[in-house]
């Protein structure tokens, strides 16, 4: 349910842009983003801080598009969300005593703190690789195909970077599992 609502903005953007024309699916998802953000705090009771982060950086990237009458400061806007997800995630490494991943999951898995560590950091770089991926769809192809990638390719690419955690994760977690077993 969450992906959902995180990618709501972008679909909606996805559909105007095919309907319409970049600038108008540019306020369209500024004012999703909105929406979304106020939706999640009204029905969560908090804001969710990928959330907030990701409004300012729409509002911002998208205002300047959308008052320039530029395209390019919307296109470079994934990239900079992306490259700003990895430097928390890699920052959390040295802030407190568990990295972002594990104050996420933590509480419902058990897994030895290397493990965290390795999630934490791919993470981190998958967040990079998006980011120069972007750049490269951004800068190699035409509007069209950047829009279609934003939506289908960065989310298809997310999917399947989490399945791949999942099935490291799972090891870990099955031989948690049968060390509990055995210590019984």
């Amino acid at each position: 349910m969450k992906m959902l609502i995180d990618f709501l903005p972008v679909a909606l953007f996805f559909i105007v842009y095919k309907m319409e024309d970049i600038y108008v699916a540019t306020a369209v998802l500024i004012i999703a983003s909105a929406i979304q953000t106020v939706g999640v705090r009204l029905w969560t009771g908090k804001f969710e801080q990928s959330h907030v982060i990701t409004l300012v950086l729409v509002a911002a990237f998208g205002g300047l598009t959308l008052f320039l009458h530029d395209e390019m400061f919307i296109k470079w806007k994934p990239s900079v969300i992306n490259w700003l997800f990895a430097a928390v995630f890699l920052g959390s490494m040295w802030i407190g005593k568990q990295n972002i991943i594990q104050r996420m999951m933590g509480g419902q898995i058990h897994l030895p703190q290397d493990v965290w560590t390795k999630l934490n950091v791919a993470w981190a770089v998958f967040f990079i690789f998006l980011g120069f991926l972007n750049l490269y769809v951004v800068y190699n192809y035409d509007t069209d195909v950047w829009v279609n990638f934003k939506l289908f390719g960065m989310m298809g690419l997310t999917i399947v970077f989490i399945i791949g955690q999942s099935l490291y994760m799972a090891k870990y977690i099955q031989m948690g599992k049968e060390k509990e077993k055995s210590d019984s």
